[in-house]
Formats: C-alpha cells, sequence, structure tokens
C-alpha cells in the first residue's frame, strides 16, 4: 500500500489540477457561467477537504485488512469525485445562457 503521504499528494495533485481547468475555462469564457464555475471549485474545494480528514482520521485498528479497505475506499471516493466534477466542467460549454 502506498504512504499516507503519496495519498495526500495525489488528493492535492488531482483537485488542483481540476481546479486549474475551472480558472482557465473561467478566464477564456469570463462572461460565461461564472456561478457554474465558481461551484465546481467550491465543490473540489470541499471534497479535497472531506478527503484529507478521513486520511487523518484513518480507522486504528490492528487488523490491516480494516485498514486497507478504508484507505482503498478514500481513493475510490477521489477518483469518482475528480470524475464527476470533470464532467460537470466538461459540459459547461454544452449549456445555453
Amino acid at each position: 500500500m502506498a504512504s499516507v503521504k503519496e495519498l495526500k499528494k495525489d488528493i492535492d495533485c488531482l483537485i488542483f489540477e481540476v481546479i486549474s481547468d475551472s480558472f482557465t475555462y473561467g478566464g477564456l469564457h469570463p462572461d460565461n457561467k461564472h456561478d457554474e464555475v465558481t461551484g465546481i471549485i467550491t465543490d473540489a474545494v470541499s471534497l479535497r477537504n472531506d478527503l484529507i480528514r478521513r486520511v487523518n482520521d484513518r480507522v486504528k485498528s490492528d487488523d490491516y485488512k480494516i485498514v486497507r479497505a478504508h484507505f482503498q475506499q478514500v481513493k475510490k471516493d477521489l477518483f469518482v469525485g475528480v470524475d464527476k466534477l470533470c464532467k460537470r466542467l466538461s459540459t459547461l460549454p454544452e449549456k445555453k445562457n
């Protein structure tokens, strides 16, 4: 299993990529969908904070399977959450004002 430090770096990297892409879209289209872009950024920050909190408040158990399952669930939630945010961002150009 990867270290907790690496998991936190992965969380930060993926979330900051979503935030960066959101700022790029907002900069290229300043008159369009400002509220939606702000919502995506807010949700990304909330997701990051929740995942980091869950990593820090990990399950304290002698059974490594329980601890491993906890971290696997955090990783799964990271990828699912980032995928949802990316889908929201990619559908913005299709929506009409």
